[in-house]
């Protein structure tokens, strides 16, 4: 897989497609990522306390996982592959109404969840399934007849999306026991694994970039060893999680995955890139990688730290901060504006840190659980709505340069 020595990926030819937010993938998924994910979070917390009913057909605990992997998590999964795949695989950019049905149908099994208690089950499940397999028949469709054959990791690791969520829904239709919790853990170490594929590329690449238009004589180091033992050390902690669930295995598999990310970001050369916010969040997201990967281990093979610890520490950290990452360089990127963080950016990606530092510290410190949920629920809403207020603008904007896109 190739990446472009451009610092953001040149936006493939797009005709005009009527409204600006239907001209890039990127645009409604991206959007409605950082829509859904404060709302979610605030929905959960509300059933957590009473205020709101916890619905029965995904309920408890499984609900909140599901909605930020299989909601969250799958729309910003959306927004990168419909733009990616154009610049890496020269495929078709898909636009305009086929984009807005796309979107329709996630917007469809979102509702369809929180709803679920009022539809038939069978629905639910079709509404929410729906969107994963539209979406790899629009992009395969969209592919030229002889692409970049490393980029079809991507759409084959999503294909696997649909496995994980429908092993949730077979629980909640009664057709399987205990299904719910594997297909979950699926799909959060699916992310993980798109995290150290793409990060170990565009972040390097990226800081290249950066430091040699800076005059600076310090570049990024890349071992072809260590790429492939941290993506394979992260591959086999997904397979040990899903199959084992816990013990040994995982926690071996854990703390390799952990030191050989930890040790790929110590060559990247983030320390040189303090001052350039929008480039230095992106070592800070892949930093959360290594530490949750670490603190894994620590769970499996000390019991030094809670389990749910190292998951907090992926999801809230990591995923959060990559996704906040990578949304604001690409929007930015893609609709011909400077690659510089906004001050009210900078606040979203420290309100997000400051979430996932919460959260990690509701699990270390049970006695006061509650009140450190509701700062990290609080945060984490914070974080999205600054990144809403300098984002949507952009996003539902045409492009700062005239070009279509």
């Amino acid at each position: 897989m190739s990446i472009q020595s451009s610092e953001v990926p040149r936006t493939a030819s797009v005709p005009s497609s009527g409204w600006a937010v239907l001209g890039y993938g990127f645009r409604p998924f991206f959007l409605l990522a950082a829509i859904y994910a404060p709302i979610a979070v605030a929905a959960w917390l509300l059933v957590l306390m009473g205020v709101l009913p916890d619905p029965s057909y995904i309920g408890g605990p499984l609900l909140h996982s599901h909605e930020m992997v299989f909601g969250f998590g799958v729309a910003g999964v959306l927004g990168f592959l419909t733009t990616a795949l154009p610049n890496f695989a020269g495929a078709k950019p898909i636009t305009g109404p086929a984009l807005g049905v796309l979107a329709v149908v996630w917007l469809l099994g979102r509702l369809a969840i929180w709803t679920a208690d009022a539809l038939p089950p069978l629905l639910v499940a079709a509404a929410d399934l729906a969107v994963v397999p539209l979406a790899l028949a629009l992009l395969l469709r969209s592919l030229p007849r002889h692409p970049n054959r490393r980029m079809l990791v991507f759409p084959a690791l999503f294909a696997v999306f649909e496995l994980a969520n429908a092993l949730v829904h077979a629980e909640a239709l009664g057709w399987t026991d205990n299904t719910g919790a594997t297909g979950v853990t699926l799909g959060i170490n699916l992310i993980a694994l798109l995290v150290t594929i793409i990060g170990g590329r565009i972040i390097p690449s990226f800081t290249a970039n950066a430091l040699r238009a800076a005059g600076s004589p310090l570049l990024p180091r890349s071992f072809r060893a260590l790429d492939a033992t941290a993506i394979g050390a992260t591959a086999a902690m997904a397979l040990a999680m899903v199959t084992a669930g816990d013990g040994l295995i995982v926690g071996g598999a854990a703390l390799l995955a952990g030191l050989a990310n930890a040790a790929r970001l110590s060559l990247w050369r983030g320390a040189q890139t303090v001052r350039m916010p929008i480039l230095f969040v992106l070592h800070i997201g892949y930093g959360w990688l290594a530490a949750a990967q670490l603190l894994r281990a620590a769970a499996e093979l000390g019991g030094l730290v809670p389990a749910s610890a190292a998951l907090h520490a992926l999801t809230v950290g990591c995923f959060g901060t990559m996704m906040l990452a990578v949304m604001s360089r690409v929007a930015l990127g893609h609709t011909g504006r400077a690659l510089r963080a906004h001050p009210l950016t900078v606040g979203a990606y420290i309100m997000v840190g400051a979430a996932a530092l919460a959260r990690i510290g509701a699990a270390l410190l049970p006695h006061v659980q509650m009140p450190l949920l509701s700062a990290a629920a609080a945060a984490w809403i914070a974080g999205f709505a600054l990144f809403l207020t300098v984002y949507a603008p952009v996003l539902l904007r045409p492009r700062a340069d005239g070009k279509p896109g």
